[in-house]
């Protein structure tokens, strides 16, 4: 979810500090960040992968550690929104928002967790939010999705430690 908004601002501001970026979106807004990092100065891969693909995400990671040699930070931020009152929210669209942002960090994460392992170092931070936090009408799904990422976070924090892996989340919020 790095082609706009947070993840666009999130990749914009590592590349700032100097991080080789890879930029993954589901559309050409890949390349546009990627491209925009580059005219900075600064280096950037892009990549359209579908983070619910495990096979897709293992195919980006061997791809960044082909260009990079390795991968210190993972910033989870893939997502979708599926709005309705949950009476009127088909399961599917239930699923669909779990998917991507569940799923999609948990592929993003074992894809690099054992290349961190074996570093002995690692940064993961996964977007969280206030809808999770404190409830969103219309957003059943994504507040439970929301959630889910705060409990991944807390065990993986806990299963990390000793590898010098740190995780942590983020709950941007605006009024």
């Amino acid at each position: 979810g790095a082609g706009g908004g947070l993840g666009r601002a999130h990749a914009l501001e590592l590349a700032r500090h100097g991080a080789r970026v890879v930029v993954n979106d589901m559309g050409a807004a890949a390349e546009d960040v990627a491209e925009e990092i580059r005219a900075q100065g600064g280096e950037a891969l892009a990549c359209i992968a579908d983070v619910t693909r495990s096979e897709q995400v293992d195919a980006m990671v061997a791809r960044t550690l082909a260009a990079f040699g390795r991968v210190d930070i993972l910033v989870n931020n893939a997502g979708i929104l599926r709005d309705k009152s949950f009476a009127k929210m088909s399961l599917e669209e239930f699923r669909l928002v779990l998917e991507v942002h569940v799923m999609g960090a948990a592929n993003c994460t074992k894809a690099v967790w054992p290349h961190m392992q074996e570093q002995q170092y690692g940064r993961i931070v996964m977007t969280t939010s206030s809808s999770g936090l404190y409830g969103n009408f219309g957003q059943s799904n994504y507040g439970a999705a929301k959630m889910a990422l705060v409990g991944l976070m807390q065990t993986l924090s806990i299963e990390g430690q000793k590898s010098d892996i740190r995780v942590n989340c983020l709950a941007p919020t605006a009024a």
